[in-house]
């Protein structure tokens, strides 16, 4: 699997982690700015759009200057992504 294909995965991945897990949260705050930056990421991969316009780095800061959770599980699969998207050359 190409690196872009596994970005896509990764990202709905976290996707669902903060549809599901933070269900009442996304809606407000940091967590909305993070689950908007990868919804647009989404948008922008799987419609073959140049994809210097993905802005998901910063979400694992972002989250960790706002939660005390530095264990959870959602902080991972952002981590991965940013990985990905650092990989890709596209940061």
């Amino acid at each position: 699997m190409d690196t872009k294909q596994k970005l896509i995965d990764q990202i709905k991945i976290v996707i669902h982690r903060l549809e599901t897990d933070y269900k009442k949260d996304i809606n407000g705050g940091v967590l909305n700015l993070i689950y908007t930056r990868y919804n647009d990421a989404l948008r922008i991969l799987e419609s073959h759009k140049d994809l210097k316009g993905i802005n998901i780095l910063g979400g694992v800061r972002a989250y960790m200057d706002s939660y005390i959770d530095y264990q959870n599980i959602l902080l991972q699969e952002m981590h991965t992504a940013e990985n990905l998207i650092k990989d890709l050359h596209i940061s």
